[in-house]
């Protein structure tokens, strides 16, 4: 959702003077179905624990012995992809900007599963039979280039970085509307985030991979029974949904005085259309290129199960519809959303505003430590991905080509915890537009690795260093261009993700922009490199390994291997 994080970017505004107290009951409920999740999240590394090897390597720890079925992966994908923020975020952005920079999620996620449905299971195949566990893995068993695997690798960590400090953010609406905090300490004010992300360290390098997958069973029941109860109850409390359409449109009709402009588009006309189809398009393409997604997918016991999943999944879609809808129910219902200063307004607080203002508190609570919970699952997956992604990339290749499959684990676990207390001290240190920030240049950064992996999936066709190249050009005239845009209300830049299309008015997603860059260069560039004969890297896979199964010899064979023996040179 980064692109929706992106155009929210400084809209924090001055309020009347308000005073925020703390709500009892609904901080009691939060802290409850908080320590229950904790210890289901430590108890999960006794379910299916590994065997003999316990959850000594990647694959047990990171992967949770790439044996999940069909409905923990549906679990795992939906809270993988499905994060805190994104129900923060989403309803956030309608309320604050607008349909475009909100309600192109949901056909975002419906363009999104087509795409899987496509592409996993060739990469579920491929990774099985060579053992590998992220895309850098197979970047580099592919085109055997050192250089582009460490591209693909330190992209995906970077751009999951902020992606973690953003579930922080989550959680940190929740503390702030139930009234935990203190504004004038930055101690007291941290510390119940603080102590959430600790317990989230600890059970994720005790159980691994194993943790977020139980945990994102109780937070998508948690999650699916707040959000159905207030779609039905809340439209009927505010006089149904033709009048809060209406004081939608009348929000996004009337002139902002501090900007002489309309907050954003009800619906979008014709000047919105390139935008809002690149912003579906781009996040789709992206969104199964993060380290993350990609962990959930390769956990699966089957390519079919990636498949079945692919088919089912859209469910979520229907959920997230109906919540970025409260975005205008909160305008119909004139939910203010100030922070504990009770001086400056935060579109953020939205969604746990209107919970708690039109609930009763235990309810209130059960919602709000949904969206809670909601933050550890992704959260989770990310450090995982990431800590793979730098065991796998970085320490391996780089520094110790010999590592065995235990010593892998016991790196991974401890980078883990540094990617995860990493996240706190920017999110502790920094304020949230900053981590936004981040996050809007990460969906930025990681579609430009889409050429590398998605077209390796398919044809050996690109030269290794032509993909370098897009990649390259990619980055950096996203990263540029993205700095380029000035917020309106503070004028700072990185100010959304909507820029023109160069020597053009037609205004698309940036990332968009930025992967057509890409691809041509790597188009023109293997041409060219194809034609002066440049030597090109080893490929170490085989038009079999694209099809491969469970039930196929090789898998069996690389599932079979020792913890104590050195995992395969890529």
């Amino acid at each position: 959702m980064s692109a929706a994080l992106g155009n929210l970017t400084g809209v924090l505004a001055a309020a009347p003077t308000a005073t925020r107290g703390i709500n009892v009951t609904a901080l009691v409920v939060v802290i409850v179905l908080f320590v229950l999740v904790g210890i289901l999240g430590f108890y999960a590394a006794r379910w299916r624990s590994g065997g003999t090897d316990g959850l000594h390597s990647l694959d047990e720890w990171g992967l949770g012995g790439r044996k999940f079925g069909s409905w923990i992966t549906w679990f795992l994908l939906g809270g993988d992809l499905y994060t805190a923020y994104t129900f923060v975020a989403v309803p956030a952005a309608m309320w604050a900007a607008g349909s475009v920079s909100g309600f192109f999620a949901v056909p975002y996620t419906i363009v999104l599963y087509p795409i899987v449905f496509l592409l996993m299971a060739r990469l579920w195949s491929v990774s099985k039979r060579h053992g590998f566990v992220t895309t850098a893995d197979f970047v580099g068993g592919r085109y055997g280039s050192r250089p582009l695997t460490l591209a693909i690798a330190l992209t995906g960590i970077i751009a999951t970085m902020p992606y973690i400090a953003l579930q922080l953010v989550g959680i940190k609406s929740v503390l702030t509307v139930l009234g935990v905090g203190n504004p004038g300490n930055w101690f007291l004010n941290d510390l119940p985030l603080i102590v959430a992300f600790v317990v989230l360290a600890v059970y994720t390098y005790t159980s691994g991979l194993r943790a977020p997958a139980m945990i994102a069973v109780v937070k998508d029941v948690l999650i699916y029974l707040a959000v159905i109860v207030a779609i039905i109850y809340l439209p009927s409390k505010f006089g149904g949904w033709e009048h809060i359409f209406g004081a939608a449109q009348e929000k996004m009709t009337t002139v902002n005085p501090a900007t002489g402009k309309v907050p954003g588009p009800f619906i979008p006309g014709a000047d919105s259309y390139a935008a809002y189809a690149t912003l579906a398009l781009g996040s789709a393409m992206a969104l199964f290129m993060y380290p993350h997604s990609i962990t959930g997918v390769l956990a699966t016991k089957s390519r079919n199960t990636i498949r079945k999943n692919a088919a089912v999944l859209p469910l979520y879609s229907l959920v997230l519809g109906f919540l970025a809808l409260l975005g205008y129910v909160a305008i119909a219902a004139g939910t203010h959303p100030v922070e504990l200063n009770g001086k400056t307004i935060n579109p953020q607080l939205v969604v746990p505003q209107l919970f708690l203002d039109n609930f009763p508190s235990w309810f209130a609570g059960v919602a709000l430590a949904a969206i809670a919970v909601g933050a550890l699952v992704p959260a989770a997956i990310m450090s995982i991905a990431a800590a793979n992604l730098f065991t796998r990339n970085i320490y391996r290749d780089l520094f110790r080509k010999d590592a065995t499959p235990r010593q892998e684990a016991k790196v991974s676990k401890l980078a883990s915890l540094v990617v995860k207390f990493g996240a706190l001290i920017f999110v502790i240190g920094l304020d949230a537009s900053a981590a936004i920030n981040m996050q809007l240049l990460g969906g930025i950064w990681i579609l430009q690795t889409f050429p590398a992996i998605v077209a390796g999936l398919y044809t050996r066709w690109f030269h290794k260093w032509a993909l370098f190249a897009g990649w390259a050009v990619g980055i950096v005239y996203g990263t540029w261009t993205a700095y380029s845009v000035v917020n309106p209300v503070t004028h700072a830049h990185f100010g959304g993700s909507i820029a023109a299309i160069p020597g053009t008015n037609t205004k698309v997603y940036i990332a968009v922009t930025a992967f057509v860059l890409n691809a041509v260069v790597a188009l023109v560039v293997t041409l060219v490199l194809r034609a002066l004969k440049v030597p090109d890297g080893k490929d170490i896979t085989r038009a079999s390994d694209y099809g491969a199964d469970e039930d196929d010899p090789e898998v069996r064979a690389f599932a079979a291997r020792s913890v104590d023996t050195p995992g395969p040179v890529i």
